[in-house]
């Protein structure tokens, strides 16, 4: 019998996983990159023996696959990507066909902002419990990689939206749905209502059996589900109102209360992730862990001695009473608002870069009521000036880290923050935001 044909698009990740994965699972694999694959990733499809190419697609070494996985990068309207669907050849997310092979079960986490920090609080309150879990997704080591050599019980995993709009047969056992806040709507067509249909296919073939864990303080979250049908046992979240089934702030106290057992109670300042956003991101991570019956004490002791993830309201250093963070990993306008929100002092904030369209409206109160200054870092700033010249005195364009780090150092005085929360992609000037991060943190040092 022939040998299915498995193509793989992009090399990053999850592409290198899933070729892992096909290979083990007996597929003729095939891996095409439209850019360069990075060394890493050649080195690990060398050792594999799979057949790759970068800097092109060849049609005639694609169209011929019973089934591709597409990278979640590659949007539905690039050429190839096309082509397929008009033979009709199935285009897949890697994590459709790594949970083919997989007894494990899911928790899996999506929202416009704060997935990240949940899919690794999370994780973290699991594995402290002792259950046998992975950790993957958006995050991390490639699901299906994880699939194919590791043998666990349970998987959090991080899924975005891109990711979402390319599963059809997958199903989470626990989904958890964080927010829906205007992102990456160049995809869908600038709708938001697109945006969030693709947000909600994370309680697609859910059963009775499954759980389905959402914001009751967001209003786009609110307004979908009067339009989804939900099959699975539903818990909420909210800071607003109480909650008889799920999880609600009182007096400064988390409770959560999922009827399996005793409610849990947990006073915010003993949550080692501050700021408003982050009790939204805690209550989540806590309901999905009391709908597991983990005990209150595991909960309470990993919720209260969590590390966040880098670039994420990182802080760097404290020189001459003035706090450095982080927040590089801040690509968007809500995520900056977030970050914002969280700090208690003035602020001098590093924001700037490749503008997707951003409008910067949500920001300017909390601009005019802690913003000092805003230093601007990128190519093109003239956004930025044009958004805040009426909220905030001073406004300077800088070229690199350094250069922005210096000149927020003359700008702070004793007691301030300086905030990097860029609300912009990093391409112009940096690979990434791992790297604008890491060109921050190296210049606070060399202060």
């Amino acid at each position: 019998m022939e040998r299915k044909r498995l193509v793989v698009l992009g090399a990053g990740e999850s592409g290198v996983g899933a070729a892992k994965l096909a290979q083990k699972q007996g597929f003729d694999v095939f891996v095409s990159d439209f850019g360069a694959i990075a060394d890493r990733y050649k080195t690990a499809l060398n050792k594999l023996n799979v057949a790759f190419e970068e800097n092109q697609h060849t049609s005639e070494l694609i169209l011929n696959a019973t089934e591709v996985v597409k990278s979640p990068g590659i949007p539905a309207t690039a050429p190839m990507v096309k082509a397929l669907k008009q033979k009709g050849i199935p285009v897949i997310s890697e994590i459709e066909f790594a949970k083919r092979y997989t007894q494990a079960k899911t928790v899996c986490i999506t929202g416009s902002n704060g997935k990240s920090t949940t899919t690794m609080l999370t994780y973290h309150i699991l594995k402290n419990a002792g259950l046998n879990v992975g950790l993957g997704g958006n995050i991390g080591q490639s699901f299906a990689a994880q699939v194919a050599t590791e043998d666990f019980d349970w998987y959090v995993l991080e899924i975005s939206s891109f990711m979402l709009d390319d599963m059809f047969g997958f199903k989470a056992d626990v989904a958890v749905l964080l927010n829906i806040t205007p992102d990456h709507l160049d995809r869908y067509d600038y709708k938001m209502d697109n945006y969030a249909a693709s947000k909600m296919r994370i309680v697609q073939n859910q059963t009775e059996k499954d759980v389905f864990i959402y914001c009751e303080d967001d209003e786009e979250t609110q307004k979908i589900l009067k339009r989804t049908k939900i099959n699975a046992r539903t818990y909420r979240f909210s800071i607003r109102k109480k909650i008889a089934n799920g999880a609600y702030l009182e007096n400064n106290t988390i409770h959560i209360n999922t009827h399996l057992n005793e409610e849990l109670t947990m006073s915010i300042s003993d949550l080692a992730l501050q700021g408003k956003h982050n009790i939204y991101n805690s209550m989540a991570s806590g309901i999905v862990a009391k709908v597991l019956e983990l005990r209150n004490e595991t909960i309470r002791e990993s919720m209260g001695n969590f590390k966040n993830i880098e670039h994420r309201l990182e802080f760097v250093a404290k020189i001459s009473d003035v706090t450095y963070i982080n927040d590089s990993k801040a690509t968007n306008v809500n995520s900056t608002w977030y970050a914002l929100e969280s700090v208690g002092t003035e602020v001098v904030l590093i924001m700037g870069g490749v503008d997707k369209g951003n409008d910067y409206t949500m920001l300017k109160d909390l601009v005019r009521s802690k913003v000092k200054a805003i230093v601007c870092m990128g190519k093109d700033n003239k956004r930025i000036h044009e958004a805040f010249e009426d909220d905030v005195d001073v406004i300077v364009n800088t070229f690199s880290a350094d250069e922005a780090v210096q000149v927020a150092y003359h700008l702070a005085k004793k007691g301030d923050t300086v905030l990097l929360s860029p609300a912009c992609a990093s391409f112009d000037l940096f690979k990434n935001y791992e790297d604008r991060g890491n060109q921050f943190k190296a210049a606070v040092k060399e202060l």
